[in-house]
Protein backbone atom coordinates (compact mmCIF):
# COMPACT_ATOMS: atom_id res chain seq x y z
CA UNK A 1 0.00 0.00 0.00
CA UNK A 2 1.09 3.57 -0.64
CA UNK A 3 1.98 5.57 2.44
CA UNK A 4 0.16 8.74 3.53
CA UNK A 5 -2.89 8.31 1.27
CA UNK A 6 -5.19 6.42 3.63
CA UNK A 7 -7.24 8.10 6.39
CA UNK A 8 -6.23 7.43 9.99
CA UNK A 9 -8.11 4.50 11.52
CA UNK A 10 -8.80 5.05 15.23
CA UNK A 11 -11.27 4.27 17.96
CA UNK A 12 -14.30 6.59 18.19
CA UNK A 13 -17.47 6.68 20.29
CA UNK A 14 -20.79 6.66 18.44
CA UNK A 15 -23.78 8.28 20.20
CA UNK A 16 -27.32 7.43 19.13
CA UNK A 17 -29.10 10.77 19.60
CA UNK A 18 -32.57 9.19 19.77
CA UNK A 19 -31.80 6.78 22.63
CA UNK A 20 -28.54 8.12 24.18
CA UNK A 21 -26.92 4.72 23.49
CA UNK A 22 -23.11 4.91 23.16
CA UNK A 23 -20.66 2.37 21.80
CA UNK A 24 -16.94 2.32 21.05
CA UNK A 25 -15.82 1.20 17.62
CA UNK A 26 -13.10 1.76 15.04
CA UNK A 27 -13.61 4.32 12.29
CA UNK A 28 -11.81 6.68 9.93
CA UNK A 29 -14.41 9.38 10.57
CA UNK A 30 -13.20 12.40 12.51
CA UNK A 31 -14.98 14.83 14.80
CA UNK A 32 -14.25 18.02 16.74
CA UNK A 33 -16.27 16.72 19.72
CA UNK A 34 -14.69 14.36 22.23
CA UNK A 35 -16.00 12.28 25.12
CA UNK A 36 -14.39 10.44 28.00
CA UNK A 37 -15.16 6.73 27.73
CA UNK A 38 -15.59 4.15 30.52
CA UNK A 39 -11.92 3.15 30.31
CA UNK A 40 -10.82 6.70 31.20
CA UNK A 41 -9.53 7.57 27.71
CA UNK A 42 -10.87 10.43 25.58
CA UNK A 43 -12.17 9.58 22.10
CA UNK A 44 -13.76 11.54 19.23
CA UNK A 45 -17.59 11.58 19.43
CA UNK A 46 -19.70 10.85 16.35
CA UNK A 47 -23.44 11.54 16.66
CA UNK A 48 -25.77 9.24 14.69
CA UNK A 49 -29.54 9.35 14.34
CA UNK A 50 -30.13 5.60 14.46
CA UNK A 51 -28.23 2.56 15.72
CA UNK A 52 -28.96 -1.05 16.65
CA UNK A 53 -30.46 0.25 19.90
CA UNK A 54 -33.17 2.29 18.15
CA UNK A 55 -33.60 0.65 14.71
CA UNK A 56 -36.99 -1.10 14.36
CA UNK A 57 -35.45 -4.26 12.89
CA UNK A 58 -33.24 -4.84 15.94
CA UNK A 59 -35.75 -3.70 18.55
CA UNK A 60 -38.58 -5.88 17.22
CA UNK A 61 -40.93 -2.92 16.78
CA UNK A 62 -41.33 -3.28 13.04
CA UNK A 63 -44.45 -2.21 11.24
CA UNK A 64 -45.88 -5.00 9.12
CA UNK A 65 -48.07 -4.64 6.07
CA UNK A 66 -51.35 -6.34 6.99
CA UNK A 67 -53.06 -5.55 3.69
CA UNK A 68 -51.33 -8.24 1.66
CA UNK A 69 -49.29 -8.32 -1.49
CA UNK A 70 -49.78 -6.56 -4.81
CA UNK A 71 -52.11 -9.22 -6.16
CA UNK A 72 -54.30 -9.13 -3.06
CA UNK A 73 -54.57 -5.34 -3.22
CA UNK A 74 -55.45 -5.49 -6.93
CA UNK A 75 -58.17 -8.07 -6.33
CA UNK A 76 -59.56 -6.07 -3.43
CA UNK A 77 -59.53 -2.85 -5.47
CA UNK A 78 -61.52 -4.41 -8.34
CA UNK A 79 -63.71 -6.73 -6.19
CA UNK A 80 -62.25 -9.89 -7.68
CA UNK A 81 -62.09 -13.26 -5.96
Amino acid sequence: MKKDIHPEYRKVVFLDTSSDFKFLSGSTQSSEETIEWEDGNTYPLIRVEISSDSHPFYTGKQKTDKVGGRVDRFKKKYNMK
